[in-house]
């Protein structure tokens, strides 16, 4: 079994087509000339309708999931609106008045609880959803003391360790999983083999995963043997294992990995398996963190 990796703070170690032709000029009668047609402008997004709130919100708000798993929950076709699935987004619902399930269980619209915030150190093994076919131990399983339902806050693949958020904050969820909010994520992984400098160089560029090169990444060796070798990495875009993917491009297998921050929230003095609230600093920091850049 890979054996967790050392703490850095340990002291032991387009291309546009072509225009389409066109047709003859159509002949006018008398020789006047046809008035010209007037551009309307594309009327813009108003946002939901008075007395409503988009799917995916009102989702996340009861606790659900973040918004973006959410939208996937629409997009399977699990969600069903007044006896209706709904696929297409947008979608909008009247709290209290529409009947939304989710699986074929009925969601009750959102509380005015005051949010909940519980930063989980997972261990090995424990996934980050709340519904798990297999019947993985789960993240939000670790934490039964919170009185309230909570969800993770993005993914943390099962042979990952470190911090995670539980929540019942739909928008700051948003906001951290957002791409365009760039919260920086920072993990401490173990790989095999002697990194060298010009694959540091490859990763803080950007590698091509399934076509499209990765955002790149701050990259810092911690340690380096013959055999190993120990890296600081911070990402801002979150692809599915897309730490473990660029290293095994680069021909280097991941032994362990741990998320060592999210933004400005450390895994300082929690030990894994451990939980505890965030306090009102860390949430405050975290929303100057994931304002719009």
């Amino acid at each position: 079994m890979a054996r967790e990796p050392a703490h850095p703070l340990d002291k032991s170690f387009k291309k546009k087509g072509p225009s389409p032709k066109k047709g003859p000029k159509r002949p006018t009668s008398g020789g006047a000339k046809r008035p010209k047609r007037r551009r309307t402008a594309k009327k813009a997004d108003s946002g939901p309708p008075e007395g409503t709130v988009r799917i995916q919100k009102f989702l996340a708000g009861a606790g659900i999931d973040s918004r973006r798993a959410c939208e996937d929950l629409v997009a399977e076709g699990r969600v069903r609106v007044n006896g209706r699935v709904v696929q297409a987004l947008p979608v909008f619902v009247k709290p209290g008045a529409d009947r939304v399930e989710v699986d074929g269980v009925a969601v009750r619209p959102p509380k005015t609880a005051e949010p909940v915030y519980v930063l989980l150190n997972k261990p090995k093994g424990v996934v980050c959803t709340n519904k798990d076919p297999a019947g993985r131990p789960r993240a939000i399983d670790l934490v039964p003391d919170v009185p309230t339902r909570v969800f993770p806050v993005g993914r943390l693949d099962a042979d990952s360790t470190g911090i995670i958020l539980l929540t019942n904050d739909g928008d700051l969820a948003n906001r951290m999983t957002h791409p365009r909010y760039g919260l920086t994520k920072t993990y401490v992984v173990e790989v095999d083999g002697a990194v060298a400098g010009d694959d540091i160089e490859k990763i803080k560029k950007g590698v091509y995963l399934d076509g499209k090169r990765t955002g790149g990444a701050a990259v810092k060796v911690l340690r380096r043997h013959a055999t190993r070798t120990l890296l600081e990495v911070k990402l801002k875009e979150g692809r599915n294992r897309e730490i473990r993917r660029m290293l095994a491009r680069l021909n280097h297998k991941v032994r362990a990995l741990r998320r060592t921050a999210i933004g400005p929230v450390t895994d300082r003095g929690i030990k894994t398996g451990n939980h505890r609230p965030l306090t009102p600093k860390e949430v405050a920091a975290l929303r100057r963190a994931t304002r719009p850049q």
